[in-house]
């Protein structure tokens, strides 16, 4: 999940400010490091992650990005309560920070918090400069699903893609919304799209697909889709659920 709707690396590293006046090669230190962290945390090398991310704050204790990296690494780990320490403290050195606003507005999401992190991505897109707007308006359009607004969730998805027509993430969203609604064709039709450009498939994916292409009346496809999920992730929930029947 790590990857998902967050262009992490990218968004974590994209400006660097710091608080204060800070000696030139402690500050380069400390996003070399940070820098390499990001690069193991990619790789799912979590430990090493940490271990540079420690380098970096030991050079530059008020180095906003390390904080923001460590909060996305711990969030992967489920240490919930010091991750959301890191992206408490990121922001308080760097307030302005679209990258650790949407960051900590996924965080929020993904923990059961989805109406808090719409204000975080909102907040993220003030920023003229943020150069993936389109990414938090995807996040918004999720978040804003999962909380059961499904028109604020159309309205943001869609603007994602008009920012960035095709996003995989904003397709594979509105085939939910549309199957929430009952609108299984349209659904299906974003399905597709999504499974045109996006390879790397979760349980949620599959499940989602299997119950579409139920409703949509394609029995192979759904077929398919489940066997996917069976075969891929045996032990997910949503293969459970598959094997209950629902």
């Amino acid at each position: 999940m790590k990857r998902w709707w967050v262009y992490l690396i990218a968004m974590a590293l994209a400006g660097c400010a710091s608080g204060g006046d800070k000696d030139e090669r402690a500050l380069n230190s400390a996003k070399i490091h940070t820098e390499l962290a990001a690069s193991y945390f990619e790789r799912g090398q979590y430990s090493v992650a940490l271990q540079e991310l420690g380098a970096a704050l030991q050079a530059d204790d008020e180095y906003a990005p390390a904080y923001n990296v460590r909060g996305l690494v711990r969030m992967t780990l489920r240490e919930d309560d010091e991750a959301d320490k890191d992206f408490r403290r990121a922001l308080k050195l760097d307030p302005d920070s679209a990258s650790a606003l949407n960051n900590y507005g996924w965080f929020l999401c993904q923990r059961g918090r989805p109406k808090e992190s719409i204000a975080k991505f909102m907040e993220a897109l003030k920023d003229p400069l943020y150069n993936t707007p389109d990414v938090a308006y995807a996040n918004a359009g999720v978040c804003s699903l999962k909380a059961g607004d499904l028109v604020s969730a159309e309205s943001y998805l869609e603007r994602a893609l008009i920012l960035h027509p095709g996003m995989p993430e904003a397709q594979i969203g509105l085939a939910e919304l549309n199957y929430n609604r009952g609108d299984h064709s349209m659904a299906k039709v974003h399905l597709m799209r999504f499974m045109q450009v996006y390879d790397a498939l979760s349980p949620e994916h599959l499940w989602l697909a299997v119950r579409i292409e139920r409703k949509a009346g394609d029995r192979n496809a759904a077929a398919s889709y489940a066997l996917q999920l069976r075969k891929r992730f045996p032990d997910s929930r949503e293969a459970q659920l598959l094997q209950a029947g629902e």
